[in-house]
């Protein structure tokens, strides 16, 4: 294998001319930035849960901004749950293929359940989604389901209501 020095003296001052403009930063990132730098992982990042919007005051913008980043936040990781698990679905299925109705049934009713449980919290939003507009479909939700019984069952009728 050939030698790793410098062959010429061009290469010797092209060496040298880069170490001292690239000398100083390197230092400095070595020696001060690096040694006092926390180090978090990307998907380690937590976020402190913050009060929901129930929990704000009515003239609290900034529990409001607060649960609406929150919100977004929830929002984004429901999101990519309910597309981790088409993934492993359709991964199944192509790995699986002649017998993939009965191989891949339990994945198929973890992903029909989160997509449903999805659609319960963040469809029917509307573009422009807000933590305020969800929990007032939550609630609209609860009372519903209060008189008239679990949604897509039907409502009760009067006779039904009074047993």
């Amino acid at each position: 294998m050939p030698d790793q020095g410098k062959r010429n003296i061009i290469e010797q001052f092209f060496a040298n001319v880069g170490s001292i403009l690239d000398g100083p930063s390197t230092w400095l990132k070595e020696k001060v930035i690096a040694p006092n730098q926390k180090d978090y992982p990307w998907y380690h990042k937590k976020f402190r849960r913050v009060p929901t919007i129930d929990e704000c005051y009515t003239d609290d913008v900034v529990c409001f901004y607060e649960a609406n980043s929150q919100y977004e936040r929830d929002k984004k990781v429901d999101n990519e749950v309910v597309s981790i698990l088409r993934e492993r679905f359709e991964h199944c299925v192509l790995f699986e293929r002649p017998d993939h109705v009965e191989k891949c049934t339990g994945i198929l009713q973890e992903y029909e359940d989160a997509l449903t449980n999805l659609f319960i919290k963040y469809g029917d939003l509307g573009a422009f989604q807000d933590v305020k507009k969800a929990y007032m479909k939550q609630k609209h939700r609860m009372i519903w389901e209060r008189r008239h019984g679990p949604v897509g069952s039907g409502m009760k009728n009067n006779s039904q209501s009074e047993d």
